[in-house]
């Protein structure tokens, strides 16, 4: 299905659609629950493909029940049989036979605007990807990325290097990039004196540097600023320029500082929409 572009090659007046990919976060602060609140906030509309059903909250992951394979492109070929995404955002794939199937799916469809955001460790560190699946990941899924947007944890998982400083951030994103031949973006929200994001692509680096925010209320930040690449790039902007207007969007959504939960709560990912009221 062609997308809406104008005869100048730009998106016409409809309202942008998003399609996340991903496991269900029952607590509603990451994943599918996450991104739907992300694109909402972005003014896009928001369909999904639900990779597994997490039972998890802000303190870790207490159950996991994944869906098949033939579920998950059933439902990719409802959302394309519907409506087609501007944009596609994946996020948790937890076995090679899923990934297989997404990667052909995508390929089906012509996907162009692609941010893969593999869930490959937990809240609590815990590997969610088996050494198969992350094969399985680099050589099908990459390929088809417009960018692949890691943790610095993740990083290291994909390098086996040990990541403490900028020079090493560099490292391993270059290292990623030029395996896969894609843009690498390594987000250093874990670091403690800094936020400052690092993206590599055609072998190039540029830095997005961004505030230490005083708030516990992080919970779903990385999966929320990879949720509004992909909301930028289905308007159509350069990578760099998506995660340039990302960075402002969750230092927005951190400053809100909402307090939900018992501990780390949630990322604010409405905090520019005012609640309704009936009139």
């Amino acid at each position: 299905m062609a997308e809406r572009l104008n005869q100048e090659g730009e998106f016409d007046g409809a309202m942008r659609t998003v399609l996340t990919i991903s496991g269900s976060d029952c607590s509603g602060g990451s994943g599918i629950q996450g991104d739907v609140k992300v694109i909402t906030g972005h003014g896009m509309f928001a369909m999904t493909a639900v990779t597994a059903m997490i039972a998890c909250n802000c303190g870790g992951m207490f159950g996991i029940m994944p869906s098949t394979a033939q579920f998950v492109a059933e439902q990719i070929d409802c959302v394309f049989g519907e409506v087609y995404p501007d944009a596609v955002k994946i996020g948790l794939m937890m076995s090679a036979e899923l990934i297989e199937v997404v990667a052909d799916k995508l390929i089906q469809y012509g996907v162009k605007r692609v941010v893969l955001d593999p869930v490959l460790l937990s809240i609590v560190g815990s590997r969610m990807l088996e050494d198969e699946a992350i094969k399985a990941m680099c050589a099908r899924i990459l390929p088809l990325a417009s960018v692949l947007t890691v943790t610095i944890p993740e990083a290291e998982l994909l390098t086996g290097m040990q990541i403490l400083g900028a020079e090493d951030m560099k490292n391993a994103a270059a290292k990623i990039g030029q395996a896969g031949g894609i843009s690498v973006l390594v987000k250093g929200g874990c670091r403690e004196k800094d936020a400052n994001d690092l993206l590599y692509t055609n072998h190039h680096f540029t830095w997005f540097y961004g505030e230490r925010i005083d708030t516990r209320n992080t919970y779903g930040a990385g999966n929320a600023l990879s949720a509004s690449i992909a909301c930028n790039l289905a308007k159509g902007y350069p990578l760099e320029t998506c995660i340039d207007y990302a960075k402002s969007y969750i230092s927005g959504a951190l400053k809100a500082n909402r307090k939900l939960g018992k501990g780390t709560g949630p990322v604010d990912c409405c905090f520019h929409i005012g609640g309704y009221h009936a009139t």
